[in-house]
């Protein structure tokens, strides 16, 4: 089930380097237990999630509810996203990881807070944003840290570049919010311009929000003096 699909060579770059890692006894022991209750993988039908009778994801059957949505783009450990839903239990959480030890971690997570709005998807969440979600229907999406692709050859692998900004606008709700957080400060200035350029996107750089939780991987930027930028857009049309 939990395999990693080299790209095709019709399909877009990925943004996200493939890598495997151990995952020890007590994260395979989640993967067994709870990832068939509380996950599901874009890219495995064997393990894939409820549908509409029109194929996009079914996230009333997902979350057992209806209610508004934020999917996490690449959402590492997943301490950031149960700290976010704990303390915001009114809206529904989908993180979508690529790789597995963050997907067992948040599971693990999950289990230990008690947290009934998360749900943790397995692989490449523009492939599940451009297949699965339903124009028009999330409330915001994050992408905290996304990788940052240094060397100037690998930039047409960075999650915030034009084609993928539009596919979030058109994913999100008139109203909904796009965050993006970087401690790369080039990244942070193409990532601005990125956004600013989209005339159906309003908004730009703000401190960090109090909503969003500092993790380990940030607090290791900090204290090697990086500077972190948030940058909020919301969806005016």
């Amino acid at each position: 089930m939990f395999t990693h699909r080299a790209s095709r060579p019709h399909e877009p770059l990925r943004t996200f380097h493939p890598r495997r890692s151990p995952l020890g006894r007590d994260r395979t022991d989640a993967l067994d237990r709870l990832f068939p209750r509380w996950g599901f993988s874009v890219d495995d039908e064997r393990a894939a999630p409820p549908r509409t009778p029109d194929g996009l994801l079914d996230t009333a059957a997902l979350f057992g509810r209806t209610a508004p949505l934020v999917v996490e783009i690449g959402s590492g450990m997943g301490d950031a996203t149960a700290a976010m839903a704990a303390a915001d239990p009114g809206r529904d959480w989908l993180a979508v990881e690529a790789h597995l030890p963050g997907v067992a971690a948040l599971l693990v997570l999950l289990e230990r807070e008690g947290l009934t709005n998360v749900r943790v998807a397995h692989g490449d969440a523009l492939r599940l944003l451009r297949a699965s979600v339903a124009p028009g229907s999330l409330d915001a999406v994050h992408a905290f840290f996304p990788d940052p692709w240094p060397k100037a050859r690998h930039h047409k692998r960075r999650l915030v570049q034009s084609d993928h900004v539009a596919l979030v606008r058109d994913r999100l709700r008139v109203g909904g919010t796009f965050h993006v957080a970087t401690d790369w400060a080039e990244y942070a200035e193409q990532a601005a311009e990125v956004l600013a350029a989209d005339p159906d996107l309003d908004g730009g750089v703000v401190p960090r929000p109090a909503h969003r939780p500092v993790t380990r991987f940030e607090q290791r930027g900090l204290d090697l003096g990086h500077a972190v930028t948030d940058l909020i857009v919301r969806r005016v049309r």
